[in-house]
């Protein structure tokens, strides 16, 4: 009963985790005004893409762009895929999550 009651807790700070989180900061680039799609990556994927996108968890994104496009990306944030949830990054900020995404070749 212990083992499976640490199994759940185990289980749902993974998920907890995955989902990233807001550090407090904003997520729009002061100088631009236009979103720091990078920040947004490292506050909410690297946690299962890695640190430098090279996989973990999640599949390796550092050359995503070279396999998929930035509507497929989109599709996938927007609608998650495999133990990806969907909505973890949302309009404006998924959008240039993608396209920065769809640039790693």
């Amino acid at each position: 009963m212990k083992k499976k009651l640490l199994g759940i807790l185990l289980g749902t700070s993974l998920v907890l985790a995955a989902c990233g989180g807001n550090d407090g900061g904003d997520s729009k680039e002061t100088s631009s005004g236009g979103v720091d799609a990078e920040k947004i990556v490292n506050n909410k994927c690297t946690s299962c893409h890695g640190g430098n996108l090279e996989g973990g968890m999640g599949p390796a994104l550092k050359d995503v762009g070279s396999r998929l496009d930035k509507d497929q990306i989109l599709e996938i944030l927007k609608n998650g895929k495999g133990q990806m949830p969907a909505g973890l990054v949302e309009g404006e900020e998924a959008d240039a999550v993608a396209e920065w995404l769809a640039n790693k070749k």
